[in-house]
């Protein structure tokens, strides 16, 4: 080893920083070895060079101390790897010197450290060479001591004691040795001396000591320069500017400006309103001239209402103002300074009025309910309306509303009497609410209201009333005893048991009996019952009388007439009177057989008891013996003939005639008539003797005429029937809902409620009246009694007395005024009570004596305190405090406290405690000014330093302070983990490398000491690398042959691990790729190729790839593809298909036909491009697929021109007869070859058939002389191809059983005509015209129905009736005990209605009566209306 060393200068540093930069040389030494055992290391070099340096300054000849010429350090490509040095150095190698690069700062590199040097390793290739550098700074007097503030600022109390001492801190220089700081100058003073002190580190601070007492008055501040300087050459120093400010002793007392402020407010001012500011001024300064504000002597709310500012004094509103309760506020202020002197002020502050009380109504008397025959000017209610607000603001005016029948009057101040000012009505309106409004007279105004509710109390004075005076109600005949028939209902405007009605039934006779036989009425209900049947052939009407009673005193009464008509049943079946049925009567009438259509045999007459349809009868023809010849009129019973008489009808005809009346159910009668057909009396006796025995006529074909006329004639009538009867169905049931006497029956179940208080239970009904839908308001109203007794009555008296009290503020009036009322009659008066003062209250502080008889006093305790002045120093308990902190401690952690004590008192005795320093110290510590705690500020670290030393200063409040010293020592953690840096690296090996390769030389680094700096080094497993280590240098080697194509590249992990505990470790990723060698060929992916192409493909087609692939890469795995040549059916494979060298894609040069070639063979190369190149072959099968492009080619029959016949078929032969057989051939493969024969057109379909796969021609069915002799058959022979192809063959067929006999025939076979038939074509088109006119029916009919479906969605004109309802609504509103009688209509109609055939708008319009529910039948009733459509007025009555 060669050793260049050159003089250096070291300067002495403390403890801490010659171990580190001992651990810094030792793991320099230890690369320099760990290099020499990995490589040859030629040098270690040291330099010594001064800061400052320009850049391109020489630092020395690297080529030449190394014993090393320029080409060597240029062909080993020699650089600067490691350090942070190499942004300082620069190698320039091709002059083989080490130049400066950057300007270099000792003071930045090194801080204080000395010596100072940095060292770097150059590396040189083919071979590894290392060599180590060191360059040694040397300092020069380029910095001039410094302080850390521009300006120090001190407060000391001229009462501070000589000897007093004042830290002034320590300036920096950051240049070292004699450059460094010396000492410290003060400028000259009368007051001061400069002490200099040195710490344990070497850094010299000075001290400020108090030598002559201070004076403010005299010299309130004071400016002094301290000034710093080092010992270089030339010299260099530093000032800071000392400020003193003297602090003032408390020696003056605060003083108002004003003894008393007077300020004015409104009420209901918001919070935090201004209201004024008290100021004192105090001659002191600093903290006594500080004056603090607060109320004094506070009364009652003040605290709450008021609030003062403690600093600025201004009065701010806190609480809520009411002028009602005070009218001025007066506050007494008190200003202190600091030291407890102090000085008193009044404030009087006068509220003005606003208008923010609304009027008070109080109700004195008020009386309810008042009777309808009150007299006017009754008096209803006394009441007093006041406003607490002041002037103008509480003068009140009250009014009542215009629209009622009372007004108000007012005798004295604030009170009213509100009385009748107009005749009562209760069933106009059944109550009152009053409103009464008092308003003030403020700006704006104030209102407020009063609502009494007024009930005015019913006399008997309305009868009962109906709606109608005469009712109509229905019932039908046969009706069971009890049947409720109608319900009759009376109203009485009255209320509670004066509207209480009860239904009488006047004494009467009907036909001689009493009317109370035949019908009851409910006297609580008005329901008319029905006491026995009735029969409408005895008895068609029935008119009773019915009264309706109230309940008052003297009772009410009304009468109405009820008429009862009773409608008619279909209880009687027909009589008929003609012919007269007797057992002996054989023959009734003779018709000649002369007779024309339409003749009249005779003539049915019946007759029914029964009245309306029931009575409209009907004639049927039952039974005839010939139905075609006689007919019955449905209406008159008339028999006539429908037809000509003929010589043919039977002489003996027995008809049957059904007599049937219009009833629901129906009812019928039965007549039986003998017709005879002859001309003669005597022909008719000759064939009536066996009349009645006679046979029943029969005949086939006439059986089965009349059975197919029957059945077709059925579904026709039953058609025409059913769709005329839909028709008729409704258009009466239009006209039987719109234009009938039908009636509109609503119902109205009562409710019944007892609610009396007189101890009996009056049964009332409940209606409320409700209009119809459209209607805009009720008829009338029922409202409930509600109001409230205000009136106490006292039994021993007749008369209530009430009593009302005013409120006053006592403050302005000692009086109260009450209002005494009496009643029946109402009367009032108007007291006032004076209150007469009494001594019964002591004075309180600062009222000492009262001028009161007897004369009372009160005390004090006064309390003197001597306040404290600053004339005592803070003074610590240990000058030197120690203390142990592990490095990484968390923020805000506490280390240790100091603790000094001042025997001042109160504000002098609060010490403030300060850190000095500068530097580190303050960035890393941090003393709490209160309790001396001194904490982690910022992040201690052992490496940077392991001591540090702080001095805490202790000041009072008046200046004077005191100094101590405290020394942290630093333990070091684990807390830095091994540092990683790669030296060299080669990011690419050969996959043909050798183990022992050096791939990577590594350093590692550990700042901690001990255990907690030692590292070791390992890779991850698995891999064909290892790692040597030497020291903290560690290379990274080849162990194993490597491989591209089985790992192309390398992520290697190295991961370097400390001893500490917990160890810490750090990680580096080296990549290392595996370059390539040629040493694999081309495989392809199948050993050999299949692949299929359709024949008549397009030239240039692309059948497949072939696909190879390289395990080497870039060039060595480019793969080219080649096609070896040979031949197919003696041509060259490359006149068929190609290859595309760089896609493997074949083509095809040429359209292949399967029919000529089926498939071929052929080889493909692959062949990489790498040097030299490898090759791989596969064989690759082409095979051609067929396609259907042959159309079927017909062997048999052969087709020529001149063949007339082709085969013979005798008329004897049988089914299944072998005709002949079509041979086909198709040149195409698999299913393109399949063939299929169908017969398409033949003479006669029915004789011949041919086989689908085999294509013989067979015989269907026997052949028969019927047969044509010439017969032509078509036939396609289709293939199963997509699309498929066909071939079409003609063939002749003689069916004959000679040869002559063919030739005969077949001599116009080319010529012959269509095929026709009449009767078939008649057939056809009669099944197409009855076709035709069955669709357009059905259509026709479906159209309608959804025509008219539409209309009624749309429209809404169906004929649906009108079904009104009237769903009943009860409320009771009364309150004693009895329910008013209303009637409720509501007219709805049908959903599909367009509009309402009727309206009600008042109570009355129409007679309706109500169906009791315990009943199966209705009584009903006829309404009157009128078709304002067609402007025909018509009248219906029964």
């Amino acid at each position: 080893m060669f050793v260049i060393t050159t003089s250096t200068k070291r300067l002495n540093c403390d403890q801490s920083r010659g171990q580190l930069m001992h651990r810094f040389f030792l793991w320099r030494v230890l690369f320099i070895m760990a290099v020499y055992s990995i490589s040859n290391i030629n040098a270690q070099i040291r330099y010594s060079v001064p800061e400052e340096m320009k850049k391109g300054s020489i630092i020395g000849n690297i080529a030449h101390d190394l014993g090393l010429d320029v080409q060597r350090l240029r062909a080993g490509r020699a650089r600067i790897v490691s350090g942070d040095s190499t942004e300082y150095v620069e190698l320039k190698t091709d002059k083989g010197i080490l130049v400066v690069k950057e300007r270099i700062d000792r003071e930045q590199l090194c801080a204080e450290t000395t010596p100072c040097s940095f060292t770097f390793e150059i590396i040189l290739d083919n071979p590894m060479e290392l060599h180590h550098v060191t360059v040694e700074i040397l300092d020069v007097n380029d910095h001039s001591p410094t302080f850390a503030k521009e300006e120090i600022n001190l407060e000391i109390s001229e009462s501070a004691t000589p000897g007093a001492r004042f830290l002034l801190g320590s300036a920096d220089d950051p240049d070292v040795g004699v450059n460094a700081l010396q000492n410290y100058i003060m400028s000259p003073n009368d007051y001061f001396i400069l002490k200099e002190h040195s710490r344990p580190d070497g850094v010299k601070y000075a001290e400020m000591v108090l030598q002559k007492p201070l004076d403010r008055e005299q010299h309130p501040r004071l400016s002094l320069i301290l000034t710093a300087v080092d010992g270089g050459n030339p010299q260099r120093s530093g000032k800071i500017k000392i400020e003193i400010n003297v602090l003032d002793a408390n020696d003056n007392a605060p003083v108002f400006n004003q003894s008393v402020y007077r300020a004015t407010i409104e009420e209901n001012s918001p919070k935090g309103t201004y209201i004024t500011t008290v100021n004192a001024s105090d001659a002191d300064s600093g903290m006594y001239s500080l004056i603090s504000y607060s109320f004094a002597n506070l009364k009652g709310n003040i605290n709450n209402v008021f609030k003062i500012d403690e600093k600025t004094g201004v009065i701010t509103l806190i609480g809520v103002l009411d002028y009602e309760k005070a009218k001025k506020y007066e506050i007494s202020i008190e200003a202190k300074d600091q030291g407890g002197l102090g000085d008193s002020a009044k404030v009087i502050v006068d509220l003005i009025d606003v208008n923010d009380n609304a009027p008070v109504i109080s109700v004195m008397s008020f009386f309810t309910p008042v009777p309808e025959d009150a007299t006017v000017g009754t008096t209803i209610a006394i009441f007093n309306a006041k406003d607490v607000d002041a002037g103008d603001n509480g003068q009140v005016a009250c009014t009542v509303d215009q629209n009622t029948p009372f007004k108000l009057q007012s005798s004295l101040r604030n009170y009213y009497t509100l009385v009748t000012d107009a005749a009562l009505d209760r069933e106009s309106v059944s109550d009152y609410n009053i409103t009464i409004t008092a308003t003030d007279s403020g700006s704006p105004a104030l209102s407020s209201q009063k609502t009494l509710n007024m009930k005015v109390s019913d006399i008997n004075d309305n009868p009962p009333r109906f709606q109608k005076g005469v009712y109509t109600a229905y019932v039908t005949e046969n009706n069971p005893p009890g049947l409720s028939i109608f319900t009759l209902s009376a109203q009485d405007d009255d209320w509670n048991q004066n509207a209480r009605i009860s239904y009488l039934l006047d004494e009467a006779t009907v036909g001689g009996s009493s009317v109370s036989s035949f019908i009851s009425v409910n006297a609580d209900s008005g329901v008319v019952h029905a006491l026995r049947g009735f029969d409408y052939e005895q008895m068609k009407s029935v008119r009773v009388c019915v009264k309706a009673q109230d309940g008052g005193s003297p009772p009410l009464s009304t009468n109405v007439t009820l008429d009862i008509i009773i409608q008619d049943q279909n209880d009687n079946a027909p009589q008929v009177l003609y012919p007269v049925q007797t057992g002996a009567s054989v023959v009734a009438e003779i018709v000649p057989r002369a007779a024309d259509v339409g003749y009249l045999v005779t003539k049915v007459v019946a007759v029914d008891v029964d009245s309306g349809q029931n009575a409209w009868l009907s004639y049927k023809l039952q039974k005839a013996t010939d139905r075609a010849l006689f007919e019955v009129g449905l209406q008159n019973g008339e028999i006539r003939t429908v037809r000509q008489v003929t010589d043919k009808d039977a002489v003996k005809q027995k008809l049957t005639v059904v007599v049937e009346d219009n009833g629901q159910p129906s009812r019928s009668a039965v007549v039986s008539i003998n017709v005879a057909v002859a001309d003669s009396f005597p022909e008719v006796l000759s064939e009536f003797t066996d009349f009645t025995h006679e046979k029943q006529y029969n005949d086939n074909l006439t059986f089965y005429l009349v059975l197919a006329l029957a059945a077709v004639s059925f579904l026709f009538i039953t058609c025409v029937v059913v769709i005329i009867s839909v028709k008729i169905y409704r258009w009466r049931q239009s006209r039987f809902l719109y234009q009938s006497n039908l009636p509109v029956i609503p119902y109205y179940p009562p409710h019944y409620a007892d609610t009396g208080v007189t101890g009996t239970l009056p049964h009332g009904y409940n209606y409320e009246v409700c209009m119809t839908t459209d209607s805009r308001k009720s008829d009338c109203k029922f409202s409930t009694l509600g109001g409230q007794s205000v009136l106490v009555v006292d039994p021993s008296f007749t008369e209530t007395m009430q009593r009302a009290m005013k409120e006053k503020n006592f403050m302005e009036e000692n009086s109260l005024s009450e209002l005494l009322i009496l009643e029946n009659p109402m009367e009032w008066y108007d007291v006032t009570v004076e209150i007469t003062d009494i001594n019964d209250n002591s004075p309180s502080f600062p009222k000492a004596m009262d001028g009161g008889e007897p004369q009372l006093t009160s005390t004090v305790r006064i309390h003197v305190t001597v306040l404290d002045i600053n004339d005592n120093p803070p003074a610590f308990k240990h000058r030197v405090y120690k203390a142990t902190l592990a490095e990484n401690t968390a923020k805000d952690t506490v280390i240790t406290s100091v603790s000094a004590s001042d025997a001042d008192e109160g504000s002098n005795a609060i010490i403030t405690y300060y850190m000095s320093g500068t530097g580190d110290v303050n960035d890393l510590f941090m003393v709490d000014a209160r309790s001396g705690e001194i904490s982690l500020k910022g992040t201690a670290d052992f490496e940077k330093a392991s001591r540090y030393q702080i001095n805490i200063q202790a000041r009072d409040q008046g200046g004077l302070s005191d100094s101590c010293k405290v020394i942290i020592d630093l333990t070091d953690i684990n807390d830095n983990i091994p540092m990683i840096s790669i030296v060299s690296m080669s990011n690419s090996i050969s996959e043909e490398s050798r183990p022992g390769i050096v791939v990577a030389m590594l350093n590692v680094n550990d700042l901690d000491s001990g255990l907690n700096g030692q590292v070791h080094c390992y890779i991850n497993d698995n891999i064909p690398f290892a790692i040597a280590s030497s020291s903290s240098f560690f290379s990274l080697q080849t162990e194993q042959e490597l491989d591209r194509e089985r790992e192309s590249e390398y992520n290697i992990s190295v991961i370097c691990t400390d001893e500490g505990v917990p160890a810490l470790s750090s990680s580096v990723s080296l990549r290392v790729q595996i370059s390539d060698v040629n040493d694999n060929a081309p495989v392809f992916e199948k050993t050999n190729y299949e692949a299929c192409v359709l024949e008549n493909n397009t030239p240039g087609l692309s059948i497949f790839s072939v696909k190879a692939s390289d395990a080497d890469w870039n060039q060595n795995a480019r793969v080219s593809y080649i096609l070896e040549d040979s031949t197919v059916n003696g041509v060259s494979v490359s006149s068929y298909v190609s290859v595309q060298p760089d896609s493997g894609l074949i083509t095809a040069m040429r359209s292949f036909d399967y029919e000529t070639l089926k498939h071929f063979h052929f080889r493909v190369k692959a062949q990489d491009g790498g040097s030299p190149p490898l090759s791989s072959n596969v064989t690759v099968k082409i095979t051609v697929q067929d396609q259907n492009d042959n159309a079927p080619q017909v062997l048999y029959p052969v087709q020529t021109g001149a063949s007339v016949v082709a085969e013979i078929v005798p008329r004897a032969a049988d089914v299944g007869y072998l005709v002949t057989k079509v041979v086909a051939v198709d040149v195409d493969s698999g299913q393109n070859a399949w063939l299929s024969y169908k017969l398409q057109k033949t003479t006669d379909r029915a004789l011949f058939e041919v086989g689908l796969q085999n294509g013989e021609i067979r015989t269907v069915r026997q052949v028969t002389d019927k047969d044509a002799v010439k017969q032509k058959l078509t036939v396609v022979v289709e293939d199963n191809g997509q699309p498929s192809r066909s071939a079409v063959v003609s063939i002749n067929v003689a069916v004959a059983d000679s040869f002559p006999e063919v030739l005969s025939e077949f001599t116009d076979f080319t010529h012959e005509k269509q095929y026709n038939d009449n009767l078939t074509f008649y057939l056809v088109l009669a099944l197409a015209a009855v076709s035709f006119l069955f669709i357009t029916c059905v259509v026709v009919i479906i159209s309608v129905k959804i025509y008219r479906w539409r209309q009624s969605r749309f429209l809404y004109q169906s004929n649906l009736p009108v079904i009104p309802y009237y769903p009943p609504h009860y409320a009771d509103t009364g309150v004693t005990g009895t329910l008013p009688h209303g009637y409720n209509y509501e007219v709805c109609m049908t959903t599909d209605s367009r509009k309402s055939d009727c309206k009600f708008s008042t109570l009355g319009g129409q007679s309706v009566l109500v169906v009791d529910p315990s009943f199966t039948e209705t009584m009903q009733h006829t309404i009157k209306k009128n078709n304002s459509i067609d402007g025909l007025a018509s009248t219906e009555s029964k």
